[in-house]
């Protein structure tokens, strides 16, 4: 990287590459050249963008280590601090400013920050930021600095919008890619799939941490609402454990953060906004409470573990209702996971037992004090041996929070099968045989399942549930786009889908009864992208024909080049723009 100083660079960087230096020193050579010591300016000369509060924090702790001996400034300006204090920092004199878009955009709108000498720009985790909604803040941000300045993007992945923003604003770019491919990221990660009944996740999660040993661990967490929900359920429970999400304050997100740091708990629940440049050394273990939504979420969380090269575990709890989902997410993800179960409570027990047993005689071969050796014999002069012993023990073995009773599950029912574990010629995971023996459950290795028929032909459809989804006629409802949103919501092939009838505000639809009851508890979560669309079991009849007098089914072939656009009540699909959360 250091061989092109003066070029732009789109670089592809998996988390836990060390690009945080590996652009500081680019920094460094452009700001400093031959010379050993920065010399004062009035204005900022570099701006480093990161998406959360907590990446931008480490970024300018790294910065400020880097650049220590070099005299330049380096200072953070994130969302949840008081923006005064920040434009006083900035009077005072900042050489290197790192911050979250949304706090930088109000900065340089309130004429607090002046870029007009910037000579680097560095965009931090820009995939993140795009899919967390700042490309209107960093477009603002990139167009009031110089154009002759260089741009440096770095991103996990190059989708098609980092593609389009670093064409609009790098010249001549050289593109780097920064670590391993995606096949082989984090090799030093195993990865655990547990299936559990619907409804019992938390008694789920509650034996996998037990059996995790006490390892520092990450729970990871869709909405700030699950946060708040599992949090409590484990302080509940006994553990030690703490919580971070957008919607917290800073001081309290810091203070969780310092509390995992030095020991005080160890188990953080998280939203993704933890996925991204948490400064949190030895996570073992990273737990999937709720599945990510897509592969790529699924790297940076499972990316807090394995880290500069030491071991970890990436473990997926996932209800049998979101199985489907969870497969399709695994082949996305170029993993090969056998499905296990969850640890029951008898194995915790005896693990329990077993490491007590392992403490107490360490414990007896260092040395007592005099108090100590005093207070023993006296309770061994007046009482039974083996019974003071055992009441002791009991009443440390109920320190501990207890396994929960979970319902078994087959794990090799017949059901076709999905994602890469079903797929031939599916590439091998990481971690297709689980080896941690204090989270190993029974292994099982996927069912063959039904196979579907080639050339795009059902079989007899058999017995079938009626849904219904609340788009119909009124909203320019077509067969051939509500299929696909059918299939999308419940996570489902058209293979499952029978007849559909569209009634003037409603589309009825066929599910095959053996895929129902996972489809409805899918469907059932709602899409951030459109979520007044709502699906659910029907208490009517099938329509004997459509509202436009037609039948559909997925089979027939229907054409899509002449498809009207839909009613604007409904809005297909977009990627979703969160609320600001710099």
């Amino acid at each position: 990287m250091l061989e092109a100083p003066d070029r732009d660079l789109l670089v592809s960087s998996q988390t836990g590459s060390g690009k945080t230096v590996a652009f500081g020193l680019v920094v460094g050579r452009t700001l400093l050249g031959e010379e050993e010591k920065l010399k004062p300016a009035p204005h900022p000369r570099a701006l480093v963008i990161a998406p959360t509060r907590e990446l931008a924090a480490q970024v300018q702790r790294e910065l400020a280590w880097l650049f220590s001996n070099s005299g330049a400034r380096v200072t953070g300006f994130t969302g949840g601090t008081d923006i005064r204090l920040d434009a006083r920092a900035l009077k005072r004199g900042v050489d290197i400013v790192v911050g979250t878009p949304g706090r930088l955009v109000d900065l340089v709108e309130r004429k607090s920050l002046d870029l007009s000498q910037l000579q680097v720009v560095v965009l931090d985790e820009a995939d993140e930021m795009l899919d967390m909604g700042f490309r209107e803040d960093l477009e603002k941000l990139l167009k009031v600095a110089p154009e002759k300045r260089k741009t440096l993007m770095f991103s996990a992945t190059l989708p098609s919008a980092i593609r389009s923003l670093a064409q609009k604003y790098q010249k001549d770019a050289l593109r780097l890619s920064s670590g391993s491919s995606s096949a082989a990221q984090h090799e030093d990660i195993q990865h655990v799939a547990h299936l559990c009944a619907n409804g019992e996740r938390i008694a789920a999660l509650v034996n996998v941490l037990r059996m995790s040993d006490d390892q520092r661990a990450l729970v990871f967490c869709r909405t700030r609402e699950n946060v708040a929900v599992i949090h409590r359920e484990l302080i509940t429970r006994g553990f030690a454990a703490a919580a971070i999400s957008g919607d917290r304050a800073q001081s309290e997100r810091d203070r969780a953060l310092e509390a995992l740091r030095q020991g005080r708990v160890r188990l953080l629940v998280a939203t993704n906004v933890a996925a991204r440049g948490l400064d949190v050394p030895d996570i073992h273990m990273v737990v999937h409470i709720d599945l990510p939504e897509n592969a790529e979420s699924l790297t940076h969380r499972s990316g807090r573990t394995g880290r500069a090269g030491k071991k970890g575990v990436n473990v997926f709890i996932v209800e049998v209702g979101s199985r489907r989902r969870a497969e399709r997410l695994f082949s996305e993800a170029h993993l090969r996971l056998p499905w296990t179960d969850v640890p029951n409570k008898e194995s915790i027990a005896a693990q329990d037992r077993d490491r007590l047993r392992r403490e107490v005689m360490t414990a007896s071969e260092g040395a007592i004090s005099k108090e100590t050796a005093l207070l023993t014999a006296q309770i061994l002069e007046n009482g039974d041996a083996p019974a003071i012993i055992g009441a002791l023990l009991d009443r440390e073995l109920t320190k501990w929070p207890g396994g929960e009773t979970l319902t078994p599950i087959k794990l090799n029912q017949d059901r076709p099968s999905f994602g890469a574990a079903g797929r031939k010629g599916a590439p091998s995971g990481h971690g297709a045989k689980y080896e941690n023996p204090r989270l190993d459950g029974a292994g099982a290795k996927p069912g063959a399942g039904a196979k579907p028929s080639a050339g795009g032909k059902r079989d007899a459809f058999g017995d079938t549930v009626l849904f219904e989804v609340n788009l119909g006629a009124k909203d320019q409802a077509q067969a051939n786009w509500i299929l696909p949103l059918v299939c999308r919501r419940g996570a489902i092939t058209r293979r499952e889908v029978g007849a559909i009838r569209i009634v003037r505000d409603r589309t009825f639809f066929e599910i095959a009864a053996a895929a129902a009851a996972e489809f409805s508890a899918n469907a059932a979560e709602k899409d951030p992208r459109a979520p007044h669309v709502t699906i659910q079991r029907s208490t009517e009849a099938l329509p004997a024909r459509s509202f436009e007098a037609k039948t559909f089914r997925p089979g027939a072939g229907a054409k899509t080049s002449d498809t009207p656009r839909p009613h604007a009540s409904y809005r297909r699909p977009a990627p979703h723009k969160p609320t600001r959360r710099g």
